[in-house]
């Protein structure tokens, strides 16, 4: 993997007593060094793997001064101190109105991944640490939790310069609150909500079961392009990149690598050229889960019709050999129950 990191700032907003939001702001960039390198790296794995995000592009509906402040920057009219100044500044007025009470380090880092330049804005929190020293004395250190980032936002800068009109050139993290942080977030940005992962991957899901029922492969050969056709998609979403058709084509039918895309134009199926992916929606491609009344079942979809057969008229799931856990729990248990009734026969 391969991050080049071009800048870093980094400001702070603390909250008083009273909840009262106040930004105060590092005057110059963190200097570009090995240390920061890898933070910035983790960030971008951190953000990649971060599921169910939405993807927007700027709206001439909403407040236009965080686009503004990055047309300035990317014109070098500012410089990158005040593109992360206004942003800090725009996130206090936008957390306030939202009543989101969040503190803690906000980062806007720009840099470049593969062939793509990125500005990452991410709100993360601190964490206390505790270790012992060489005489066993307690130590603490504050670290920044990345791991339970939740407030953040992506911007492609090579496809908002290439293909703006798309309107998905911005991913963020819908967050543990939902649509609120959705909201707030999309406010920040002065942007709105375009293409939908989750509906595009439902249609992606749609497409290749179609095309799989009107080909000739066998249930195995069915299952094993199943089985690519996610693990494709997943390792685009991983690398936070688009799915791209063609490329998704020579994946369904290595035999023809433009197969699927001639069947989908011809029967006029809605599959975009490039767009991202919800990966849990392409779940049911691999495995076949539910839950519900106390019960919750999760199996591979090729053992449809061997360890596991399913009577449709009487909703009956017949599993042969379970899981070793499960075997052994379940023995236990009914080992127990045998000795209880035996006593209680005495």
């Amino acid at each position: 993997m391969s991050v080049d990191v071009h800048s870093l700032a980094i400001n702070y907003i603390e909250a008083s007593e009273s909840a009262q939001l106040t930004a105060h702001f590092r005057q110059d960039l963190l200097p570009v060094t090995a240390q920061v390198a890898l933070l910035i790296e983790q960030l971008h794995l951190a953000y990649n793997g971060k599921p169910a995000k939405g993807y927007a592009g700027f709206s001439e509906q909403k407040t236009p001064q965080f686009p503004d402040a990055l047309q300035s920057w990317q014109s070098q009219q500012t410089g990158f101190v005040s593109l992360a100044e206004t942003a800090t500044a725009l996130l206090v007025v936008e957390l306030t109105k939202h009543q989101i009470p969040e503190t803690g380090y906000v980062m806007l880092c720009h840099y470049r991944y593969l062939a793509n330049e990125y500005l990452l804005i991410a709100m993360l929190g601190s964490k206390e640490h505790f270790s012992l020293t060489a005489d066993l004395q307690l130590a603490s250190s504050k670290h920044l939790d990345i791991a339970r980032m939740q407030l953040a936002a992506r911007i492609d800068l090579s496809e908002l310069q290439s293909s703006p009109e798309q309107g998905k050139y911005i991913s963020f993290i819908r967050g543990r609150a939902g649509r609120k942080v959705a909201d707030f977030f999309l406010d920040f940005l002065g942007a709105e909500e375009g293409v939908d992962a989750k509906v595009s991957s439902k249609i992606v899901l749609a497409s290749v079961e179609e095309y799989l029922s009107a080909s000739d492969y066998d249930p195995m050969e069915k299952n094993e392009v199943r089985k690519q056709v996610y693990q494709y998609c997943e390792e685009r979403a991983k690398q936070g990149q688009d799915v791209q058709l063609q490329e998704l084509s020579a994946t369904v039918d290595s035999s023809d690598d433009h197969a699927f895309v001639r069947y989908c134009q011809e029967r006029e199926l809605p599959v975009a050229e490039q767009f991202p992916v919800d990966v849990k929606e392409l779940k049911t491609l691999v495995k076949f889960s539910g839950a519900g009344a106390g019960l919750s079942l999760s199996f591979e979809q090729k053992l449809l019709g061997e360890r596991v057969q399913y009577d449709a008229e009487r909703d009956v799931l017949i599993i042969k050999g379970t899981p070793p856990n499960l075997r052994d729990q379940l023995q236990k248990f009914i080992r127990g129950y045998s000795s209880f009734e035996q006593k209680g026969s005495e």
